[in-house]
């Protein structure tokens, strides 16, 4: 029941969510000496905000995929064969009043009532992609790709923003311009994973009604699609690599060697994949870039 459990909250993914923001705050932010707004006991609540708003959007989304589960996945299905729908339905309710509810003290701790809407709107999103946004053409590959970047950015919001004055305002806004920098970069690696996800999923997609990218054009046309927004990744962090980290030789061979190297095989191994398990393989690989990318946060106490 346990392992199922944390199979169904997709446990792996909410401890990248955890590590990606306590390295901004720990390695980013302490790097630079920049002035903060959270203690270490209320920057843990925001991350449990986070985790617990998508650990509710992955059951939600679970909840409303059972029939396409059972076609595209049935080795891995959790709900309804190992965790009822009941049970599962309590705990994406449970999990989802507990984010906002932190949510909402985290937003009057800040001075910033208004930001509690963030995460009412972002579990609101995560609700309407399960339910009716992943069934439109690429708005619910873009919808889920954002509320992904929002994981970096609500950590500049929290912690940084509440915290800038006229003396610090240029510093404050050099950081988070690095987190929109990041987000940008976890928003296209996630496009391009819900796209070639789409392309693993399409016999249970069309048998259950479902419309995407392969059925509309088919996975040939689909693939040089993918092939091509993929190029802009590639292309935006060579550029960004030259322009901000080529006096840095770690930074330069870490971009290299483990990003930019395998965004260039994910192309070219795109375009002659035709079976489930090559997407398989692809969507692994971009989850694979994604980490690493992110985890490079960690670098910043070494070549700042």
């Amino acid at each position: 029941m346990f392992l199922s459990l944390l199979k169904l909250i997709r446990f792996q993914n909410l401890l990248l969510v955890i590590a990606c923001q306590f390295l901004i705050k720990y390695a980013l932010f302490e790097s630079f000496g920049i002035a903060v707004t959270l203690g270490a006991f209320d920057f843990f609540l925001l991350c449990l905000a986070t985790v617990c708003i998508a650990a509710a959007g992955n059951i939600i989304n679970d909840l409303y995929d059972v029939e396409t589960d059972r076609l595209n996945k049935p080795h891995r299905q959790v709900i309804p064969s190992r965790i009822s729908e009941k049970f599962g339905y309590n705990l994406y309710l449970i999990l989802t009043v507990t984010g906002v509810g932190i949510g909402f003290y985290l937003s009057n701790l800040i001075g910033r009532p208004g930001f509690s809407a963030i995460f009412i709107i972002i579990s609101a999103l995560l609700y309407l992609y399960a339910t009716y946004l992943k069934q439109v053409i690429l708005v619910g590959n873009i919808i889920i790709s954002l509320l992904v970047a929002m994981v970096i950015i609500i950590v500049g919001l929290y912690d940084l923003l509440p915290a800038i004055t006229p003396q610090n305002q240029n510093t404050q806004a050099v950081i988070f311009s690095i987190l929109l920098d990041y987000a940008t970069f976890a928003f296209m690696i996630n496009l391009l994973r819900e796209m070639v996800k789409d392309q693993e999923d399409v016999t249970g997609d069309y048998n259950t009604g479902r419309n995407s990218l392969p059925i509309a054009v088919g996975r040939s046309r689909a693939n040089k699609i993918i092939f091509a927004l993929g190029l802009i990744p590639l292309a935006t962090i060579i550029w960004y690599m030259y322009e901000y980290l080529f006096t840095n030789t770690y930074a330069v061979i870490y971009v290299l060697i483990l990003i930019v190297g395998p965004l260039l095989i994910f192309e070219v191994n795109l375009l002659n994949a035709k079976k489930k398990i090559h997407y398989a393989r692809l969507s692994l690989l971009l989850k694979i870039v994604m980490a690493l990318g992110l985890l490079s946060l960690g670098l910043y106490p070494f070549i700042i």
